[in-house]
């Protein structure tokens, strides 16, 4: 097996065990007043599991293979480096006020320092990215299509829950937010 596919799938076994340490690390550290995940959360992870399944299991042969394997490795993982600063800072921007569930919590707050200021979701911005460069790293135009589609369809769900769950628990307070930022690219969308 190629060098870059073992560091591809390790790096993606490593970035899934942040995640989780992450959500351990985050529980218990608030006092949760109202749940509205609607399972979410796990429809966000079953998206992501079929894009992770189809952008690999393509990429594993030669259908949708690129040329110039080490350029597209580079660049993923550059990509998936810019996806991870974006990740961790919008994780401490938001401190206690970071859950990995559609929840309210006590002294609930909008955050609107750092990306906050601009977008609303910086960090599924960040995993955005991140499975972009990952799905890239494979250097097969398919891995890519494949990867993001299903993600992408998780987290329009995702943002959909949570926008709705922030609108009925803030009110004009988040209603207003939503008119000076945008939901995931700065200026645009």
């Amino acid at each position: 097996m190629d060098l870059k596919v073992i560091f591809i799938i390790a790096f993606t076994y490593l970035y899934g065990f942040f995640e989780l340490y992450m959500s351990f690390r985050q529980r218990g550290k608030r006092t949760i007043i109202k749940s509205g995940d609607q399972w979410s959360v796990w429809v966000l992870v079953a998206f992501i599991a079929i894009g992770y399944s189809l952008s690999f299991g393509i990429g594993a042969t030669k259908i949708g293979r690129l040329n110039h394997w080490d350029t597209f490795f580079i660049i993923g993982a550059i990509l998936v480096l810019l996806g991870l600063i974006i990740r961790i800072n919008s994780i401490l921007a938001l401190k206690q006020h970071f859950t990995y569930t559609v929840t309210e919590i006590e002294r609930h707050e909008i955050i609107e320092t750092g990306l906050y200021k601009y977008i609303r979701h910086p960090g599924y911005l960040g995993q955005l990215i991140i499975f972009l460069g990952i799905s890239t790293s494979l250097a097969n135009w398919l891995s890519v299509l494949l990867m993001i589609i299903p993600v992408l369809v998780g987290y329009t769900y995702r943002i959909t829950i949570e926008e709705r769950f922030m609108k009925q628990q803030m009110g004009q307070k988040y209603i207003d937010y939503q008119k000076r930022t945008k939901r995931l690219i700065p200026f645009i969308y």
